[in-house]
């Protein structure tokens, strides 16, 4: 306990704990919070459809038919034929052969990299290692993806945040071994992409697979919505995406698609699959029904798209540093973490949300606020930001 209390010491000193703020109700794209209505620029819900009326009708209708879980793994009683269904719905948006679907994305890739990297002799042996395996992944991966790497029994490098040089001499170095490449599409704290054309070009070279983990692009991201690879016109050349359906999408869960065969592997190998009991048959009926949506519905991202380039524009013309965000996440870098922590209160003093993101998720002296606009904010809300950032970056000193 004396390592705990000391812990928590240091995170207290430094007034890095989170504000995680009670929310009463989900109005999006405003909250209910202590009475008030705060303005939210802070949600993954891009689209707003956790609250769309077909989808809650559609997940209502699940409730009646199936109740709230299944209470099973998905190997044992808990293989509902919807989930099959959302399966395939799945596979056929994003155009990929397979899909399956994890009760979360961080579960996604936490039990898949283990799942597809460790070979059968050494999965049920902590102490020995894959070392003719090999991992490498971006810098600024997400958490998670470090976290399924620390879990494998594959050895792991990390190249530089996009720098295909550093990543070719990781892959000349070991020709011999079998490679796996993970990156974001989507860098979650940056907003830009990852170079994917110069990947997959890397990957053929050095045969090695590539994993991109689509978080924050689909629903978004390409034309359609299909994520980075529809945006780089690579569909049909990444061996495995990964994805997430709480954010654009607006539920719960996450999703891998790949070759059946890969994809049946998984069904058989990936602990937070096998041993987790299987996603709730309301949130199946949500998703798909907001899947449908999304393909019937281009506004939806022309609305995001708009607001989001007025967001920009806006900050970018007062003078603050949006880091060449090429996406639809903002990151207004601040620097300092006290300036940052302070920034986020101050606008929530204004009665806007947004996060201060600082150490550890990023590094330190690169701390930030993180604004995501909405499809359903209005340019009024917009304009009402911008005033908010405005007058709080004159006060903290970055404008």
């Amino acid at each position: 306990m004396d390592y705990i209390n000391s812990l928590w010491k240091a995170i207290d000193e430094q007034d890095l704990y989170p504000n995680s703020r009670t929310i009463k109700d989900v109005p999006y794209p405003e909250l209910l919070i202590g009475g008030k209505k705060f303005l939210c620029l802070c949600s993954n819900n891009y689209f707003g459809l956790s609250i769309h009326p077909e989808v809650k009708k559609a997940a209502m209708e699940g409730i009646e038919r199936y109740g709230i879980g299944t209470s099973d793994s998905r190997l044992i009683a808990g293989n509902l034929e919807l989930l099959e269904d959302l399966e395939k719905s799945i596979a056929d948006f994003k155009r990929e052969p397979a899909a399956v679907v994890f009760i979360t994305g961080f579960m996604a890739n936490v039990g898949s990299i283990p799942g597809i990297m460790d070979s059968f002799d050494v999965y049920d042996f902590p102490s020995v290692k894959n070392e003719n395996n090999l991992i490498i992944t971006d810098m600024l991966s997400h958490r998670s993806v470090f976290t399924g790497c620390r879990l494998s029994k594959s050895p792991t490098k990390t190249y530089l945040h996009k720098d295909m040089n550093h990543l070719e001499k990781i892959l000349k170095r070991n020709r011999e071994k079998r490679k796996l490449i993970i990156t974001d599409g989507v860098f979650s704290m940056d907003g830009d992409f990852a170079p994917l054309p110069e990947i997959l070009e890397l990957s053929q070279i050095y045969n090695a697979m590539v994993m991109v983990d689509d978080a924050h692009a689909i629903g978004i991201i390409g034309e359609n919505g299909r994520g980075t690879a529809e945006h780089f016109g690579v569909e049909g050349k990444i061996d495995i995406q990964m994805g997430t359906l709480s954010k654009a999408v607006g539920a719960l869960g996450g999703y891998l698609t790949s070759s059946p065969e890969l994809i049946k592997v998984l069904k058989g190998r990936a602990s937070s699959f096998v041993y987790s009991s299987s996603l709730p048959p309301e949130q199946a009926c949500g998703i798909m029904a907001a899947l449908e949506i999304i393909q019937a519905t281009p506004e939806l991202r022309n609305s995001l798209w708009k607001n989001v380039s007025h967001l920009k524009k806006g900050l970018e013309d007062m003078g603050f540093d949006t880091m060449n965000s090429e996406t639809q996440i903002i990151p207004i870098l601040i620097g300092n973490e006290q300036k940052c922590i302070k920034a986020s209160r101050l606008l929530f003093e204004k009665e806007i949300l947004v996060p201060a993101i600082v150490w550890p998720v990023v590094q330190r002296g690169k701390a930030r606020i993180r604004v995501l606009a909405m499809a359903t904010h209005t340019e009024s809300q917009i304009d009402r930001a911008l005033e908010a950032f405005h007058e709080v970056g004159k006060e903290v000193g970055v404008l």
